[in-house]
């Protein structure tokens, strides 16, 4: 090649929620679990799961975490995070990560390994959760 670092590879645009119908469905409708950092939402989309599709993820990070650099960063992180964590979730799911105020600390003293290890933490309730119906 060129010598020129590639970007690490992205979700497909189809495996992401970017409308605020698809968002506030989760929200309402969904099951959550949270922790000091990070809220997960999670809410199946019906005949689509059938059909084995991946779950697909909405990122909320709001003002209370920071600035725009601040906040980006951390979405970054927890798409990189879900990315390794989403095959443990059933498929054919709607997925929100919420970010605490305290989640950009954690951002900056663990980066990528501490989002992970929250992210996971979540995933793994959420999975027992509903393996016990």
């Amino acid at each position: 090649m060129d010598g020129v670092p590639r970007p690490a590879a992205r979700r497909p645009k189809r495996g992401r929620l970017s409308r605020s119908a698809e968002f506030e469905r989760v929200y309402r409708q969904g099951r959550s679990h949270g922790n000091r950092f990070l809220v997960l939402y999670t809410f199946p989309r019906g005949a689509a799961g059938e059909l084995g599709e991946a779950p697909r993820l909405g990122v909320s990070v709001s003002r209370k975490v920071g600035g725009a650099v601040e906040r980006n960063r951390v979405k970054r992180l927890l798409r990189e995070a879900f990315g390794v964590a989403s095959p443990r979730l059933p498929a054919g799911h709607d997925v929100v990560v919420v970010a605490r105020p305290e989640a950009r600390e954690l951002a900056e003293r663990e980066g990528l390994a501490g989002m992970q290890r929250e992210l996971d933490d979540l995933v793994a309730r959420a999975t027992a959760e509903g393996a016990r119906g």
